[in-house]
């Protein structure tokens, strides 16, 4: 656990957060180049097949996400070694956080991550945006770290975890119905 009530670390909670967000910046980003860099392999496809896979594959995990389908997503069932964050808290607080931005220390339960890269991958968009999308992954990431930390309630953890599902559910449905909305609008990616 990054942050605890009884921290009796010589560095303080606000160096080790600040660490562990500029690695899931970093690592957040890492994704998104080599989603961009995949993203190549789709330009060949015509834009309404991109289009329709985009939305086929927002309203698999919109349908995934009420249960509708059941559909396993990767996942990194390892636990993180003890000594990553207790013998160097700094550098193990980086490293964490790079791979979690990264998506690869946990398993991700919610749909909407992969959907996104999918997305990105097959809309073959410019760089920027996508950098843009990865570095917002890790932010998201971060804001969950930080509002933690900020928080310092032991009730936190229970309230969150009543608001997950509707909050999962919700995503999943706007992101389908804003996707379909923009390509109606624009006519193509």
């Amino acid at each position: 656990m990054l942050f605890s009530p009884g921290w009796r670390a010589p560095v303080r909670q606000g160096e080790v957060l600040a660490v562990f967000t500029l690695g899931l910046l970093l690592g957040g980003s890492l994704s998104a180049t080599a989603i961009w860099l995949l993203s190549g392999l789709a330009a060949p496809l015509s834009s309404s097949v991109r289009i329709a896979a985009i939305l086929a594959i927002a309203l698999l995990g919109a349908a995934r996400e009420f249960g509708v389908v059941h559909l396993p997503l990767p996942q990194n069932a390892r636990q993180i070694p003890q000594e990553v964050l207790q013998f160097r808290l700094r550098r193990g607080s980086l490293q964490f956080g790079f791979e979690l931005g990264m998506g690869v220390r946990t398993y991700v339960s919610a749909s909407a991550p992969y959907v996104l890269a999918l997305g990105l991958l097959l809309s073959h968009q410019a760089l920027l945006p996508t950098l843009l999308a990865g570095t917002a992954f890790g932010a998201g990431r971060a804001l969950s770290a930080a509002l933690t930390y900020a928080s310092q309630d032991p009730e936190r953890p229970a309230v969150i975890g009543q608001r997950i599902p509707w909050i999962t559910k919700t995503t999943a449905l706007t992101l389908p119905t804003t996707l379909a909305i923009l390509f109606l609008l624009s006519g193509s990616l």
